[in-house]
């Protein structure tokens, strides 16, 4: 069973790439693997956010996970985007699941619901009582409409071995202060934002699940690996240089920004699927702007 150590560093969340038909490229998503392998990335994320799970039927989904698996061939961890705002229902499909390859899963809050911390944790107990494999809480209040509370998050922490560690995305420095302050030792706090990734490893974070690293694996692996040798000239140099393009990936909607970027880089086609659409002309051009200033500034490393 894997370890929270092992979920250190970058991790990446996957996009899923479609062809002009729209149906999924597992040509295109194995090659996006490699590539993000190549770039250094510590482990993979498949059917998260960014993957637009929520477009894909359960056959596309296990076609998803198979081929991830297929062309990473074990060279690192893969956690798969295993959540819902039905209990009940998460937990049947979770005694249905075949887990082989498959190291940890990652379980956003109940979305709509708006259960309150005392829901939240029956919700997460249940799961990890069925769970075979272990488990990353993941707290987005901007997509599901509730937020895990900094002490409900311990309280998981403390109460369940196999919660291994959370994927924080409130945008709330002050929160992840007190997950990191008062966690378990072998608890692993990531980013869930990559434009505070830098700051979140200067507070004592130990790692991101990424948008960017789908099209940057290599800088945005170099930049948490400084941060995390104490490197805070080469960190900051490369969480600067990419800014920028972090904050026009998420300007419209995810995952239209990093797909634009993976198309500059003729990994796949700029395809996705309603209700989600490609970017308007106009983001796209500053995107592919500081898409050539960026590679003109680090040509020689990336």
């Amino acid at each position: 069973m894997i370890s929270a150590q092992q979920l250190k560093g970058t991790g990446v969340a996957l996009v899923t790439p479609f062809n002009e038909h729209k149906q999924v490229d597992h040509e295109a998503l194995t090659k996006l693997v490699n590539f993000v392998n190549e770039g250094g990335v510590n482990f993979l994320v498949a059917l998260g956010t960014t993957a637009e799970t929520a477009t894909l039927n359960d056959k596309e989904r296990l076609e998803v996970v198979k081929t991830i698996k297929k062309a990473n061939n074990s060279r690192v961890p893969i956690v798969m985007g295993m959540g819902g705002n039905n209990t009940s229902q998460l937990t049947d499909t979770i005694n249905k699941t075949d887990f082989d390859g498959i190291d940890a899963i990652l379980s956003v809050t109940p979305f709509y619901n708006k259960p309150t911390q005392k829901g939240l944790y029956q919700h997460y107990k249940t799961i990890a009582e069925a769970s075979p494999v272990p488990i990353i809480l993941y707290n987005v209040p901007s997509r599901t409409g509730c937020n895990l509370d900094a002490s409900t998050c311990l309280q998981l922490a403390n109460d369940f071995d196999n919660i291994i560690a959370v994927k924080e995305a409130s945008g709330d420095l002050l929160q992840v202060m007190d997950i990191i302050k008062h966690k378990p030792d072998d608890f692993v706090v990531l980013s869930g934002d990559d434009a505070l990734t830098l700051p979140i490893l200067g507070l004592g974070g130990d790692g991101v699940i990424s948008v960017v690293a789908n099209g940057y694996p290599k800088a945005f692996s170099q930049m948490v690996q400084a941060a995390h040798n104490d490197n805070y000239i080469k960190a900051r140099r490369l969480h600067y240089g990419l800014t920028d393009i972090i904050k026009n990936l998420f300007i419209e909607s995810n995952p239209a920004g990093i797909k634009a970027i993976l198309e500059m880089r003729e990994i796949i086609d700029n395809q996705l699927r309603l209700p989600l659409v490609p970017l308007t002309e106009q983001t796209y051009d500053t995107l592919k702007a500081q898409f050539k200033a960026f590679q003109a500034e680090f040509w020689n490393a990336f």
